[in-house]
C-alpha cells in the first residue's frame, strides 16, 4: 500500500482532475499526469489514471450518434495510434526516467501553446489519410512513453473541420483505444501491477466526484476564463518538468 502522504496526493490529484474535466469536458489525464509526476515517478504515474481515464472516455466515445461514421472515416488512424503505444511502452520501461519526464514536459508546453494560441490548422481530403498514418505513429509511441494522448493526435482531429459533437465522440473512441492499449502495453512490459490496478480503480471515486463539482462551477464562473488559466498553469509545470533534463 501506499504511504500515507503518497494516497492523500492520488486522492486529491483525481479530485482535481475531475474537477477540471467537469468544468471544460477535457484534461482528467493531462491533470492527473502533472500533478502525480511532482511526487511519484511518471510509470507508476502513467498506471494510476488507467482506470478513472478509461471510465471517462468511454462515457464520452458513446455520447453521440456518429460512432460508425467515425471509425469508418478514421480507422486507420485509430489503429495504427493504438498499435504504436506497445513500442513506446517498451521504451519507457529502459529508458531513464528523466528523459521520458522531459518528453512529457515538452509535450505539455506544446499542447498549452496551440490551445492558448487558438491559430487554427486545416487538413484537406487529399492528405487527411497521410497526416493521419503520420500523426497516429508519432501519437502511439509518445502516448507509451509519457502516458499522454493529446499531441500530436488531438490536433489532427482539430484541424479536420469536423463539427464539435463529432469532434467530442471522436477524441471519446481515440482516447479510450489508446488507454485500453496503455493498459495492456504496460501490463506487458511489467510497469502495471495489481496494486497500482486497485489504487486506480480507487482513484475513480475523487474522479467522479470531482467532476460532478466541475458541473456545478462550470455554471458559476467563465469556462473560457477557467481553460485559459488551466493551460497557463499546464505549460508552467510542463516547462518545470522539462527543465529537470538539465539539472544534475
Amino acid at each position: 500500500m501506499f504511504d500515507y502522504q503518497t494516497t492523500t496526493v492520488i486522492l486529491v490529484t483525481f479530485l482535481i482532475a475531475g474537477t477540471v474535466k467537469g468544468t471544460i469536458g477535457l484534461g482528467l489525464p493531462t491533470t492527473s499526469l502533472v500533478l502525480l509526476t511532482l511526487s511519484i515517478n511518471l510509470p507508476s504515474a502513467i498506471a494510476l489514471l488507467l482506470v478513472p481515464s478509461l471510465i471517462t472516455n468511454i462515457w464520452q466515445a458513446f455520447t453521440g450518434s456518429h460512432g460508425l461514421e467515425i471509425i469508418k472515416r478514421f480507422w486507420l488512424f485509430f489503429l495504427v495510434s493504438t498499435l504504436c503505444v506497445w513500442p513506446g511502452a517498451i521504451i519507457l520501461s529502459v529508458i531513464n526516467i528523466k528523459y521520458s519526464s522531459g518528453l512529457l514536459g515538452l509535450l505539455l508546453m506544446l499542447y498549452a501553446s496551440f490551445s492558448l494560441g487558438k491559430k487554427r490548422y486545416s487538413i484537406n481530403s487529399n492528405t487527411e489519410k497521410y497526416f493521419g498514418v503520420g500523426s497516429g505513429i508519432i501519437n502511439g509511441v509518445v502516448t507509451g512513453m509519457t502516458g499522454s494522448f493529446i499531441f500530436p493526435g488531438v490536433l489532427f482531429l482539430n484541424s479536420l473541420g469536423l463539427q464539435k459533437e463529432k469532434l467530442f465522440q471522436a477524441m471519446g473512441i481515440f482516447f479510450t483505444l489508446s488507454t485500453i492499449s496503455l493498459a495492456f502495453a504496460l501490463n506487458q512490459v511489467d510497469l502495471l501491477n495489481l496494486k497500482q490496478a486497485t489504487w486506480s480503480s480507487i482513484s475513480t471515486i475523487p474522479a467522479i466526484a470531482g467532476m460532478l463539482l466541475g458541473n456545478q462551477l462550470r455554471k458559476k464562473i467563465s469556462e473560457k476564463l477557467f481553460q485559459t488559466i488551466f493551460l497557463i498553469t499546464i505549460f508552467i509545470i510542463g516547462s518545470y518538468l522539462f527543465s529537470k533534463l538539465f539539472m544534475g
